[in-house]
């Protein structure tokens, strides 16, 4: 079976960031590089060690854990002095400064170089026939937006069921849940507040992981005719989204059917407890375009008697690596 990120150095992930450098400006920009970390943790270290709030740090997308990934950050009035820190799998290096933060979006793409071990003679080959070609691939999240219970927790928080939320969270360890343990020891079935120690940015990244559940099942519906449709818009439900804004019947069709058996109305993504997770939705393209190119063939170091390949591509915001590589050993 092939395999990918069996270490970390299989897996890089850059950054194509809109942000320009400037000579003055309040944030302060880096490149965040880390390994074995999702984008939150690394900054939550970097927020104990200089004593910084997670608020004043900016970013544009959370980037895989298991991997080496490179992205820039912004820190509120942050400090030249942080220049070249490196600790634990985590580093920074001073950019410049501007006047705006990093914010989620503020990106173009990502570039990958990616090895994929554990592969015969006959998977090799397929790979190789791919290479140079502008592949259609459906436009699907990738597993890392779910994480182990994101979207449930997303789901519990705009039901409003938030002691569930909480509950959800508290099946993994860590800084934050700790902090939450600890809060609702002292006061008490205050879960809206518990679930406010989280920051904002991970708290709508919930209610993100949910819609992205959503999207999946109706894009994955849809794709089950065979054919190959066009690129049409697939809807992101939010609190701004009307039915009657699918003019493709068949889409139409399926969203009402799935949104049903989830029991998820637009409505749900006002949230009047916590109204900064507001979601309004809109919609998403069914396919993204890849073109890869081929590095390397060699023998595979760790899996006896098998090979690995490196690829190199880039793909839009927003799209996920994982997701193409999956594409690619479908093909027949």
């Amino acid at each position: 079976m092939r395999l990918i990120k069996a270490i970390p150095e299989d897996f890089i992930v850059k950054e194509i960031s809109r942000i320009k450098n400037q000579q003055n400006g309040q944030y302060a920009y880096y490149t965040l590089k880390k390994t074995n970390y999702t984008t939150i943790g690394a900054l939550q270290i970097l927020s104990i060690k200089f004593k910084i709030t997670l608020k004043d740090f900016g970013f544009a997308g959370n980037k895989d854990k298991n991997a080496i990934t490179e992205q820039k950050v912004s820190i509120f009035r942050g400090s030249k002095n942080f220049e070249n820190v490196k600790f634990n799998n985590v580093e920074l290096k001073y950019l410049g400064n501007g006047k705006e933060p990093v914010s989620l979006g503020d990106l173009d793409g990502n570039e990958f170089i990616i090895t994929i071990r554990n592969l015969n003679d006959y998977e090799i080959k397929k790979i190789k026939n791919l290479k140079n070609k502008l592949l259609k691939i459906p436009n699907l999240f990738g597993p890392q937006r779910f994480s182990k219970n994101n979207h449930l927790v997303g789901k519990a928080i705009i039901k409003k069921d938030f002691k569930k939320a909480v509950e959800l969270l508290l099946e993994n360890n860590g800084i934050m849940e700790d902090k939450i343990k600890g809060y609702l020891n002292k006061n008490k079935n205050n879960y809206v507040a518990a679930l406010r120690l989280i920051p904002l940015k991970t708290r709508k990244l919930f209610v993100h992981s949910c819609q992205s559940f959503l999207f999946n099942k109706i894009a994955k519906e849809y794709l089950k005719s065979g054919k190959s449709p066009k690129n049409l818009g697939i809807p992101i439900m939010g609190f701004g989204f009307e039915l009657n804004s699918i003019k493709n019947k068949r889409l139409k069709n399926i969203f009402k059917k799935i949104t049903d058996e989830e029991k998820i109305s637009p409505r749900y993504f006002i949230i009047n407890q916590m109204p900064e997770l507001a979601s309004e939705g809109g919609f998403r393209g069914l396919f993204f375009n890849m073109k890869f190119k081929i590095l390397e063939i060699s023998n595979d170091e760790l899996n006896q008697n098998k090979q690995k390949i490196k690829i190199k591509f880039t793909l839009p915001k927003s799209c996920y690596a994982t997701v193409a590589l999956e594409f690619l050993f479908q093909q027949p």
